[in-house]
């Protein structure tokens, strides 16, 4: 098992290092599943961010995806909302005005999505800008070349000083875990992430490959765990990028639930990172109904 000796030198390591150390090599044996039930798949849809980060993206395209988000009920009665409607900074304001009134929030990415390499005056004005326009949730890409490079107060500050521009609106961190080389890694960004103010750690930014995977969320997992008892704050996890197949889905929301236990497996605490998965979930919960199969929604 690796150890974290080595970084002892920074204090947040140390205090976490045994844990680390009794940190179970991810199988998925070790994870029970859930009973595959209409109520378990509506919930792992009312976690879904429903994510569109295209570069050919317009006005027109996002008002149109936010249309369908507010007329979903009128199709599907008996179905939750999404969690969330994840979109690029400069559509902030479309969100605000399209899911007006809705329990659904209005995400956007910001600081320089999805690279994070720019200064960090531009990241805080993108963010800021973006909640003046009405986003309530931020996700952003931490400094990761800078982490490569050990610069790990670089990257907590970083964190620290866009989650102090943010007022009461929450902040999801993307570690981009395709990028880190061991789970060891992935477990000093984790803690990194968390004790600099994020509401959230999240895996991936589906720009790269390899996006999601079990084994980066069975860290990150435990290393809320970890942190939740040591200073008492309940942190959030997204799992994010080629989730698309309700396997997938059921796979990271019993990762969660094993892990971390029925309390954080609510959209509060939990959310998917998707596109696809939601039109795959609808048809899925329909065809467990015992009814027609709808045509594709979103």
């Amino acid at each position: 098992m690796m150890d974290l000796n080595e970084l002892d030198m920074l204090p947040l390591f140390a205090e976490f290092n045994e844990d680390f150390k009794a940190l179970p090599d991810f199988k998925t044996n070790l994870v029970v599943p859930s009973e595959v039930t209409v109520e378990n798949l509506k919930d792992i849809f009312s976690c879904i961010d429903l994510t569109s980060l295209n570069t050919t993206d317009s006005s027109n395209d996002i008002d149109e995806l936010c249309n369908k988000v507010a007329q979903f009920k009128s199709s599907f009665p008996d179905m939750p909302d999404v969690a969330a409607v994840c979109v690029y900074p400069v559509f902030a304001s479309v969100l605000a005005t399209r899911l007006k009134n809705m329990k659904v929030n209005r995400a956007v990415v910001s600081a320089c999505f999805p690279s994070s390499q720019t200064f960090l005056d531009i990241k805080k004005e993108e963010t800021k800008k973006a909640i003046f326009f009405g986003a309530n949730e931020i996700d952003i890409v931490m400094s990761v070349g800078e982490f490569l490079e050990g610069n790990y107060e670089f990257v907590g500050n970083e964190i620290f000083e866009i989650k102090q521009e943010m007022g009461d609106a929450h902040l999801k961190v993307i570690l981009e875990t395709g990028a880190l080389p061991d789970r060891v890694s992935i477990w000093k960004a984790s803690l990194i992430a968390m004790e600099a103010g994020a509401d959230f750690i999240k895996t991936s930014t589906g720009k790269m490959s390899p996006a999601a995977t079990p084994e980066a969320a069975w860290v990150m997992t435990h290393a809320i765990k970890a942190f939740h008892k040591k200073r008492g704050k309940m942190i959030g996890f997204k799992p994010a990028g080629g989730i698309a197949s309700v396997d997938d889905a059921l796979l990271y929301h019993d990762i969660q639930l094993n892990v971390l236990g029925k309390n954080w497996v609510n959209n509060n605490l939990f959310r998917i990172g998707a596109s696809r998965l939601a039109n795959e979930l609808i048809i899925a919960i329909k065809r467990a109904e015992g009814l027609p199969e709808p045509i594709k929604y979103f």
